[in-house]
């Protein structure tokens, strides 16, 4: 089988193929995690600070057995590893040693990656001194004193990892031109870990696969968020067929460009589905493919600033949780709202028919009739459109983004 792993799973994967994470060759298994939590060691004692793992959904892990391989792709599809399964567990943990397919492709700064071993040979035996960077190097003189105390060449190594690795790189190239002559700049696609004293001990192993004698931690990066009426949102309705959501989405999105304070993006379910999701059936998974396309657009569109308004039915918690991943991922908003207008109320309604004709079952898989919907318990709003106008409704979401500082 074939499976692509998620962002942070690919960087390990990454670091197990080209050496970083001697002497690790695969993902670990439950007897291994259970010891690196325990003793900080692997279960045969060797010393080994965090877990690296690879799940599967529980619907594919079921299919897999001791033995199999799995391929691992990336986004795009492109195999780039060989996982031999030795151990599958029942939350979807799959592991196992890994085999390279090829070298991976990187993007921005793709000349300057350079694996563990091409490293050591690049400095031929001097002593090194690593400095592992998700942030910019303000004070260079530790650095610097340190370096010369041991007569050691400078090993910048910015751990790329996400959206914020290219800046990360500029970062380590800035302090590179203050620094002496011969630092070296390698990025790592070191995925952070939650817990910070695990995350210094692997970026001290990554550093000392990397050759250096000595590491030295740059300082973690501050993050300060713009305000919210420059950062992207996406304000995300879902709620039964009928419920009033689309109506409400279209008034949002009229006021929102009348007051013409922010760039507006509609997403509604039904013209999704005339050009993005053409060709999807109603069933759960494409239902559920239907709404990661929406997300993956609106994320898009709330990554560079926009604002997206999104109105499709969404039935499903797990999958609303996946956009709202999504779009937080890329350092923008989420607002859910839940227009809770009750099935019956709905179903009253029935403007397009949908309700009689699923209940006289000639539309299979429909939500409130035959197949379940969801509500959520996350939203940050509620509106129920039974006894109140839909320029009420309108008006609700409005002081909400305004409340919430998203629109001046």
């Amino acid at each position: 089988m074939e499976w692509t792993p998620e962002p942070h799973e690919l960087a390990d994967l990454e670091l197990l193929l080209s050496g970083a994470f001697e002497p690790l060759t695969g993902f670990l298994g439950h007897d291994d995690l259970h010891a690196v939590h325990e003793s900080g060691t692997l279960a045969d004692g060797t010393p080994w600070p965090a877990p690296v793992t690879l799940h599967l959904p529980a619907d594919v892990s079921s299919g897999v057995s001791p033995g199999d391989e799995v391929t691992l792709l990336d986004p795009e599809g492109v195999p780039l590893a060989v996982l031999t399964v030795t151990a599958r567990e029942a939350d979807g943990l799959v592991a196992g040693p890994v085999r390279g397919l090829g070298a991976p492709e990187h993007g921005p700064f793709a000349r300057l990656r350079r694996t563990p071993a091409q490293v050591r040979a690049e400095l031929g035996g001097r002593a090194a001194l690593a400095v592992t960077m998700r942030g910019p190097l303000d004070d260079l003189s530790e650095i610097t004193a340190t370096a010369k105390e041991l007569d050691a060449v400078i090993v910048l190594m910015p751990l790329a990892y996400g959206e914020g690795g290219p800046a990360v790189v500029r970062a380590a190239l800035r302090a590179q031109e203050r620094l002496p002559a011969g630092t070296l700049v390698v990025p790592v696609p070191l995925a952070p870990r939650e817990e910070p004293e695990i995350d210094l001990e692997l970026r001290e192993r990554v550093a000392a696969a990397y050759g250096a004698a000595e590491h030295l931690p740059g300082p973690d990066p501050v993050t300060i968020p713009g305000p919210p009426h420059r950062r992207g949102l996406v304000v995300f309705f879902t709620g039964l067929s009928g419920s009033g959501k689309s109506t409400i989405a279209r008034g949002l999105r009229d006021e929102l460009l009348e007051l013409g304070s922010r760039q507006v993006t509609y997403l509604d379910g039904d013209v999704v589905r005339h050009l993005l999701s053409k060709g999807l059936t109603f069933s759960k998974a494409d239902r559920d493919l239907n709404i990661r396309r929406i997300g993956f657009v609106a994320a898009e569109v709330a990554r560079h600033g926009g604002l997206a308004i999104c109105a499709p039915i969404a039935p499903y918690a797990a999958t609303r949780a996946e956009v709202r991943a999504m779009v937080e991922a890329v350092g923008a908003d989420f607002l859910l709202v839940h227009v809770a207008t009750p099935l019956e109320e709905c179903e009253r309604r029935d403007r397009k028919g949908l309700y009689a004709k699923a209940r006289a079952g000639l539309i299979p898989e429909f939500t409130g009739v035959s197949d379940p919907y969801e509500e959520p318990d996350d939203a940050e709003l509620v509106i129920d459109t039974t006894h109140i106008t839909i320029e009420a409704a309108v008006s609700r979401v409005l002081e909400t983004l305004r409340s919430g500082g998203w629109v001046r």
